[in-house]
């Protein structure tokens, strides 16, 4: 899509915390990945279209009392991050959360109120419908009002659209514009890219996630799509 840019907003790097840490050979079974922690690098991607319209995709971890405390390196740096990108939180019009898990959609609020005031947030009901605990209570209750709410595949701002791809949680969704695909925790680690069907110890439906997985990462081939990853240590990788 001409005239649009995406750029990588790195939140924080760090290993899961003790709750739920687990060796890699362990959070991703029969990968024969060595036996060690896991680092993982928290990405957001921050869309610039050529009317200068802007959407976020992710938001973080958010700060040092947010959901996703108990385990993950708060608090992030995603306001910092957008300030030397040149911008605002007031500036953004949309943000696609592509799941609502705590270090994607935690950086939504800040203070008890959402960080993006200006925008829509784009969620696909099928996570609405399951979400609990912190981030139902801190985060989704926080921005009700600027809520988006989507069923399936939609064009969400002009040249930017998510498709429904379920299995990490039943809402997950990812994001494309262009040649550019961001998304979320489709693929966590490298491994996937070798054999989609390696499970993640953490998703919700294994078997749809490999399924989403196998689909998608086949057509981003096919195109020699551009994968932009939450979790990877570099952000854009060709495939």
């Amino acid at each position: 899509m001409s005239g649009v840019e995406v750029t990588p907003l790195c939140d924080a790097v760090g290993p899961m915390g003790a709750a739920i840490r687990r060796p890699l050979a362990e959070t991703f079974p029969g990968s024969h990945l060595p036996d060690e922690p896991w680092v993982l690098h928290f990405h957001c991607y921050l869309v610039r279209d050529a009317a200068d319209r802007l959407t976020l995709v992710d938001t973080g971890i958010g700060g040092a009392g947010s959901p996703a405390s108990s385990w993950a390196p708060v608090p992030g740096t995603l306001a910092g991050e957008l300030a030397a990108a040149g911008v605002t939180p007031a500036e953004i019009g949309t943000v696609i959360l592509t799941h609502l898990h705590s270090d994607h959609a935690s950086g939504a609020v800040a203070d008890g109120r959402p960080l993006f005031e200006n925008a829509r947030y784009v969620v696909q009901q099928a996570d609405l419908d399951v979400v609990t605990g912190p981030v139902l209570d801190d985060v989704v209750t926080v921005i009700k009002a600027q809520l988006h709410i989507v069923e399936g595949d939609a064009e969400v701002a002009p040249g930017v659209h998510v498709r429904h791809t379920p299995g990490h949680t039943p809402g997950h969704q990812i994001a494309r514009v262009g040649e550019v695909a961001m998304t979320g925790d489709l693929v966590l680690h490298p491994v996937q890219l070798d054999d989609p069907s390696l499970p993640y110890v953490y998703d919700d439906d294994q078997e749809a996630a490999t399924r989403s997985r196998t689909e998608v990462l086949a057509g981003l081939r096919a195109e020699r799509a551009i994968l932009a990853s939450a979790h990877f240590s570099e952000p854009f990788l060709r495939l």
